[in-house]
């Protein structure tokens, strides 16, 4: 009988793997280390998936597009979908931005049956939030019905114009079960299509047909949250660069500027308005500051950005520099057990492997072995193996000692 009563699971249990099995008491009596090891195996789970010499999309330009909607006072995301929301977005904003330094992103709201802008695409995560707050934080944000055909429309206006060699893409954050559109919406899926626009959308409340099909037809992705946790998890798959597609690999080289910043002393510097704040609501300040496009002597007061004047796509050293380890990421570790390792500590932190470190991980390059914490380092923060690049001879000789 105990086996019929293992084999009859019920079938919302058949998709998560228990996890609460592997939940084990430390000396002290705590769970914490227990339950980092299962977050830590998912992780690199994501990082096996993960393979060098790709064609990646690393410029990419995305437009956010949030349900506003009187459904995000709905309490099942807790205190509100609202603020869990804002909340999510805040991490998402800022490592979107430092995963794609090359990337640009805006934001656009849906609410009352329209749809309204109020973000430009830039790489700017602090003002981004600061106008993502005063929009969407406060209490009376959210109303009346959203309109998904008015928020596709208004980020297709913006974004066909972006450079063909970019990665253009609608992230839908939809609440609301309905939507309340002017028009055929197929009409608008069909136009971002053409123009070679991903549209992804994460569901708040229940999968819908109208969702997927748009997802399907623009290649993007389609997920509906379970809970707060899986929220942020669908959201982090967004932050890295996707494959670049077929219609993108063309572009072998892109032409970019590198302008200087323009100084603010009024005695070297000349004033002058900013290109990047003509069409926003606040208006172009004239200053002397600010970065010049070396083409056209435009200036623009943030980086990376789209010469609006001469089109040339404009970026820092920095910025290239850090986009690099997408292209080239550090391989996997290999899980070997405590017992086969020769090594007492590990290459990066130098702490002892003690007797309840059941496993270790050890490059294949270098051969040197590191914990758990160094390895999870190394492939989310550094991008980089100690072992690997510092002198390989004397690691070769320290190989062959041991």
């Amino acid at each position: 009988m105990a086996d019929d009563d293992d084999v009859k699971e019920y079938r919302w249990e058949t998709g998560y793997e228990k996890t609460w099995e592997a939940i084990q008491e430390d000396d002290q009596g705590n769970l914490e280390a227990s339950v980092a090891e299962i977050i830590q195996r998912a992780k690199r789970k994501a990082q096996m998936e993960r393979k060098g010499h790709t064609r990646l999309g690393m410029m990419r330009h995305m437009y956010i597009i949030l349900d506003a909607s009187e459904a995000m006072h709905d309490q099942d995301l807790k205190p509100t979908r609202q603020l869990c929301t804002l909340k999510l977005m805040e991490g998402f904003v800022e490592e979107f931005l430092y995963e794609n330094p090359l990337s640009q992103l805006g934001f656009i709201l849906s609410r009352n049956k329209r749809a309204e802008k109020i973000t430009e695409l830039s790489g700017n995560y602090k003002k981004q939030l600061e106008v993502l707050k005063s929009n969407f934080g406060q209490p009376n944000s959210c109303s009346g019905e959203p309109s998904l055909q008015n928020a596709l429309e208004l980020a297709l206006s913006s974004l066909k114009h972006m450079p063909s060699h970019a990665i253009r893409e609608v992230l839908v954050i939809m609440g609301s079960l309905t939507t309340c559109d002017p028009g055929d919406i197929n009409i608008t899926i069909q136009k971002l299509k053409t123009a070679s626009i991903r549209a992804s959308l994460i569901g708040l409340s229940a999968d819908v047909r109208l969702c997927k099909s748009l997802c399907m037809t623009t290649g993007g992705d389609y997920g509906v949250v379970l809970d707060d946790v899986h929220f942020k998890h669908l959201l982090s798959t967004h932050a890295l660069p996707p494959q670049a597609a077929a219609e993108h690999s063309s572009s072998a080289l892109v032409k970019m500027g590198f302008p200087h910043h323009a100084p603010t002393d009024n005695k070297t510097s000349y004033l002058a308005m900013c290109m990047c704040h003509l069409d926003s609501e606040e208006g172009s300040k004239l200053d002397g500051g600010g970065y010049l496009c070396p083409q056209c002597r435009s200036k623009y007061c943030e980086l990376p950005a789209e010469c609006k004047v001469c089109g040339l796509t404009l970026v820092s050293a920095p910025h290239l520099a850090r986009s690099y380890h997408h292209l080239f990421p550090v391989q996997p570790f290999t899980l070997i057990p405590i017992d086969q390792n020769r090594t007492p500590s590990c290459f990066g932190c130098r702490v002892q492997f003690k007797t309840i470190d059941k496993q270790v991980y050890k490059c294949e390059k270098c051969c040197e072995v590191f914990c758990l914490d160094c390895d999870m380092f190394i492939h989310d923060t550094l991008h980089t193996c100690p072992g690997c690049s510092t002198n390989q001879q004397t690691y070769q000789t320290l190989s062959s000692e041991s």
